[in-house]
């Protein structure tokens, strides 16, 4: 077997690999609303080949910025169109590409790698953990009553207190608001740690799902009261009369209040649902009725690797201030590492030392620690860090706890 990088004469061989390698047919524009593979960056592609030189694996790369805690953006790899033919599984191919593809990743100086794991147990073996998580909101519409907030702002309120909307909201086809929906997104993106950005090209093209791909959709769009634009929520009506909302983007809570009545107030239909929200989100807070808004389709969404844990470690914000020696383990890669994280006033220090560790964790672990998404003590607790002695799961969780929960929407 041989693995090379591909060019942009290999889109077709490329295309036609990996639909055969999950049994699909590529799609035409008019069935899938655009071609999610006209995105594909070729110069960071891969194609595995048998002895005979016919294509049997691939995997690809997209350049995108990641938003750290602290709302840091940091340079990653996004790795997808992953696939083996089914007549060469278990041969070690996707190892093998994974390797070599994490070899090409830190080559070019990126040290986070992050993809959407189809099946959950494939990528842990290679490094990945899940970081970012989402669920579906369903409420009825004849309980889709929000709340009257019980906190009031007052004249002498502090600014951290939840603003009252004083804007509007438009309804606009897809098609109308593109450049809207981009600078929007661009914005929200940058301050939601756990975000990833979308590149221009991939607006352009239509390259993924809606709203990104033409797809008709209708887009409510919140505007300030200056008349900008600072929300939208995209959505279609289908059977049985259910409203689905691909995306809520706002810049903050009033406008995903205000975005969240306006499409809950929709007639004629039956139900609401919201595809991406995130777990700790307030909106089944704000319902009247606690038990109108049900939870499902809870699910991991972005999975994230490091490749350099000092620099990973030093490029995010932190919330406490403290110490903590990490022993981490790296098998897909053969590596170890022991280090000294200190962290004095949101800025970290992390050296290699000699000390005794106060965790002991395998690098999927702490990549699924790394955006604040998931406690120290929960991965303690079912097994897979060592704790070594009693303060250091404390330690753990207050140094990690970010000030906001980590959510990724982008589809790639």
């Amino acid at each position: 077997m041989h693995i090379r990088p591909t060019t942009d004469e290999d889109l077709d061989v490329f295309v036609d690999t990996v639909h055969a390698a999950f049994g699909h047919f590529p799609e035409t524009p008019a069935a899938g609303g655009g071609r999610w593979w006209s995105a594909l960056e070729m110069d960071r592609g891969l194609l595995a080949l048998a002895a005979d030189g016919r294509p049997v694996g691939t995997a690809a790369a997209y350049s995108f910025d990641l938003t750290l805690p602290g709302q840091i953006p940091a340079a990653v790899a996004g790795v997808s169109a992953v696939g083996v033919l089914p007549s060469h599984r278990r041969r070690g191919v996707l190892s093998a590409m994974m390797r070599h593809q994490l070899t090409e990743v830190r080559a070019r100086g990126e040290f986070l790698s992050v993809l959407l794991a189809s099946e959950a147990p494939i990528y842990g073996r290679f490094g990945y953990g899940p970081a970012t998580f989402t669920a579906r909101l369903t409420v009825p519409r004849h309980q889709a009553v929000l709340a009257e907030p019980r906190a009031r702002v007052t004249a002498d309120a502090p600014e951290t207190e939840t603003r009252t909307d004083g804007g509007s909201v438009e309804v606009l086809r897809r098609a109308e608001c593109g450049e809207i929906l981009e600078e929007v997104y661009d914005r929200y993106r940058r301050s939601q740690p756990g975000a990833l950005s979308r590149p221009h090209r991939w607006w352009s093209l239509g390259a993924g799902q809606p709203p990104v791909s033409p797809a008709p959709r209708y887009v409510a769009v919140h505007r300030d009261a200056d008349g900008t634009a600072d929300g939208y929520a995209s959505y279609s009506i289908g059977e049985p009369n259910t409203l689905t909302v691909d995306e809520t983007i706002a810049t903050d809570d009033a406008v995903f209040t205000a975005l969240a009545r306006f499409v809950l107030g929709h007639d004629l239909v039956s139900q609401v649902v919201f595809r991406h929200v995130p777990p700790e989100h307030p909106l089944r807070w704000q319902l009247a009725d606690f038990r109108a808004g049900a939870v499902g389709d809870h699910t991991d969404w972005l999975w994230v690797r490091l490749l350099d844990v000092p620099r990973a470690l030093t490029a995010r914000g932190w919330f406490t201030d403290g110490e903590l020696v990490l022993d981490v383990d790296d098998p897909f890669l053969g590596e170890h590492g022991r280090y000294l994280l200190t962290v004095r006033d949101g800025k970290a220090a992390c050296v290699p030392t000699e000390r005794r560790p106060d965790l002991s964790l395998d690098i999927r672990d702490l990549s699924s620690l790394y955006l604040g998404g998931t406690a120290p003590s929960t991965l303690v607790r079912a097994g897979h860090v060592r704790a070594h002695h009693p303060d250091a799961t404390a330690l753990a969780d207050a140094l990690f706890r970010t000030e906001r929960a980590p959510h990724c929407l982008h589809w790639f």
